[in-house]
């Protein structure tokens, strides 16, 4: 079963995406019937390309890596040059489109907007921003579910590391009573050099210099990046509809040296923890540098390692551990969703469920 795609964003995590699905295409024709094919991609800066019947993976990646565009691909018959982003996913053929744009995080654009132009037209979305689904989840998942489309964001927390499926899959029938989680690698990495003996400015540095940090760190030191996760968090784990104005947020830019030293004195460590607490019909969020015990389940998580621990009433405390960015591991979220979107739309169509399903599998749009 063919499942026509399109870019919207050529850059690491798009072509991440690609090379997956090139590598992985006869898998995921054996193991899955799915048979991903991409029609159209289209970048800012790149250019954009769209060809129904499919375009070359290996040209695409080859002409990106020699040349940094889109504009050597070799001419072929109706091959379509020049298509903005709405108009790839107003006029191509796409079944899902692949949303890994930048995105302004304060106002979640343009992704936002693709994502209502997508579902008006009844294409699925997948995305990996956090922005649109921190700032806009009750108003964007409504109108997927009108327009009995999917969309999908498992790589909005925790990249390829399962933060929202397991929750709703494996954890399924658990009140969560509490969720706390490191959600952002480049202030643990940081935290773990000061213990080291590094300063604030020290540790910073080399993160910036190793690619955890950008030129402009306030997203990560402040607390910004993980506030929108929890936020996403509370709205798709918890039911509870979370604004970013909810959450305490705090950074660890005020963080001393003496500061790690008084913890490591008393058998502590600091965190950058994010966290949500129900308390009777509410929710307590916040991000904010914690002083924990050594046994605490995120105690021991060092480097730039990503990790969550759900409070289950049955299962007790669940602990899950993986990367919370990377090309593949991105690329691979979105392989994620790919995969139950087309389950989903295998199951509708060969009869099993209603139109609009919502299945343990699948995550999007629930």
């Amino acid at each position: 079963m063919k499942h026509h795609i399109a870019i919207l964003g050529f850059g690491v995590v798009g072509q991440g995406f690609a090379e997956i699905i090139q590598n992985k295409q006869r898998q995921l024709k054996e193991q899955f019937g799915l048979d991903a094919v991409i029609v159209a991609v289209s970048d800012v800066m790149k250019g954009s390309l769209y060809h129904p019947e499919g375009l070359s993976i290996e040209n695409l990646l080859k002409v990106v890596k020699e040349t940094g565009k889109l504009d050597a691909y070799p001419d072929q018959k109706g091959l379509v040059r020049g298509l903005n982003s709405f108009e790839t996913i107003r006029n191509s053929n796409a079944d899902t489109i692949v949303e890994v744009t930048f995105t302004d995080v304060k106002t979640g654009q343009p992704a936002i907007d693709h994502c209502k132009c997508a579902f008006e037209h009844g294409r699925n979305v997948i995305m990996s921003n956090k922005g649109p689904v921190a700032l806009a989840y009750p108003q964007l998942h409504t109108l997927a579910q009108k327009m009995q489309v999917q969309w999908g964001y498992e790589g909005s927390v925790m990249s390829g590391t399962p933060a929202l499926r397991m929750p709703i899959t494996s954890l399924a029938g658990n009140d969560i009573s509490e969720i706390q989680g490191i959600l952002n690698g480049t202030t643990n990495y940081m935290l773990t050099r000061m213990e080291q003996g590094f300063s604030y400015e020290e540790a910073l540095k080399e993160a910036q210099a190793l690619g955890y940090a950008e030129a402009d760190p306030t997203s990560d030191v402040e607390g910004f990046d993980a506030l929108y996760k929890i936020v996403i968090l509370s709205n798709v784990i918890l039911n509870y509809p979370l604004k970013i104005t909810d959450v305490q947020r705090q950074g660890i830019s005020h963080l001393t040296k003496n500061q790690i030293e008084q913890a490591k004195a008393e058998g502590k460590t600091w965190k950058l923890i994010a966290k949500l607490k129900k308390e009777e019909d509410n929710i307590i969020a916040s991000v904010k540098p914690e002083m924990i015990a050594l046994d605490h389940p995120l105690a021991n998580i060092t480097g730039a390692t990503n990790a969550i621990t759900y409070t289950c009433d049955l299962a007790g405390p669940i602990t899950l551990i993986g990367a919370g960015a990377g090309k593949v591991e991105t690329g691979f979220s979105i392989l994620i969703d790919l995969i139950n979107i087309h389950r989903t739309r295998k199951s509708v169509e060969e009869g099993a469920c209603g139109k609009d399903i919502i299945t343990e599998e699948n995550v999007v749009s629930r």
